[in-house]
């Protein structure tokens, strides 16, 4: 039986009122559990809580009521442990320009108290397994931009810790890239770490998660398997249907619902009064982007927008 490493009762963060406004409940009683080796996604659309969630937990900010407990410790009364244990890699990098990336991992270590004897053999195994041992002595400020996330999550994870915490990894990242560092993260949960993700990117948790907890103006309105969360809406038929015109003008329209059938044949009807004639007719299973628009309302697209914001 898997174990919790984090347990969450009735966690709450509210900020005070700025003049003529009232108090922010950024977050407001939420509870969940993380079990020990999964990948557990935390998603939502901006401002919903998620950033304040994960400062809590990993004893950047202090909750104003309510419990956790990470990795066996209380978070209100063993904060100090809890960071020397855990690996956190936060959406802009905090490694130093001016240092190699040989010395960034030593210097992480040495921040982490890991022994002055297995610092060296420790950092040139983590360039080898993060693909940057050609790149040992090369500034951290002349990295390219992926480069720069695996060695961020490298010297997060220089002192071994069982809980990594990780907020947005691939965020502006080349597909290549983007790719290479997915598979880092389902490596790391084979070998046994637990992560925390949060991400923009749908189809990112949809491919990574065990678990996700959808998180929406500081409330979790659902925390299931992925598989279980698209379930939720699997009455929903979505049909795609692609049309063309006499000009070679090709546009697909999306139809979901209960009656989605009539309203296939009412556009096809149409499409032919207007002299389209139809290229494909495709039936999909709901995706993790369906659920999430269902509980949030706004769109893949609206969410990455806003993302482009922040």
């Amino acid at each position: 039986m898997m174990n919790d490493v984090i347990r969450v009762a009735q966690l709450t963060k509210h900020y005070p009122a700025a003049r003529g406004a009232l108090p922010v409940r950024a977050v407001d009683g939420i509870e969940f559990a993380v079990r020990e080796g999964e990948v557990f996604g935390f998603l939502g659309p901006n401002g919903a809580g998620k950033t304040t969630t994960v400062r809590m937990l990993t004893g950047l900010t202090r909750p104003t009521s309510g419990s956790a407990c990470v990795l066996g410790f209380d978070l209100m009364t063993d904060a100090t442990r809890i960071k020397k244990r855990i690996g956190v890699v936060p959406e802009m990098s905090n490694l130093y320009d001016e240092l190699s990336a040989l010395d960034n991992l030593v210097f992480s270590m040495q921040l982490y108290g890991v022994p002055r004897c297995e610092r060296r053999a420790r950092a040139e195994e983590l360039l080898a397994r993060f693909r940057l041992s050609e790149k040992r002595d090369t500034p951290f400020a002349k990295l390219s931009r992926g480069m720069k996330r695996a060695l961020t999550i490298a010297a997060a994870l220089a002192h071994r810790p069982l809980l990594l915490f990780l907020d947005e990894p691939t965020t502006g990242l080349d597909v290549v890239s983007a790719r290479n560092l997915r598979q880092m993260i389902a490596d790391l949960r084979d070998e046994g770490v637990t992560v925390f993700l949060t991400t923009h990117y749908l189809e990112e948790a949809e491919r990574l998660c065990d678990r996700i907890a959808i998180i929406v103006r500081g409330h979790i309105v659902a925390l299931d398997t992925v598989e279980g969360l698209k379930a939720s809406v699997e009455g929903r038929t979505t049909v795609e249907v692609t049309l063309a015109d006499g000009n070679g003008t090709v546009r697909t329209a999306r139809f979901e619902g209960e009656n989605v059938a009539a309203a296939v044949q009412a556009a096809l009807a149409q499409a032919t009064a207007n002299g389209q004639h139809l290229l494909a007719v495709n039936t999909g299973r709901p995706t993790l982007e369906d659920v999430f628009v269902q509980l949030t309302g706004l769109s893949a697209e609206v969410m990455l927008a806003e993302k482009g914001k922040t």
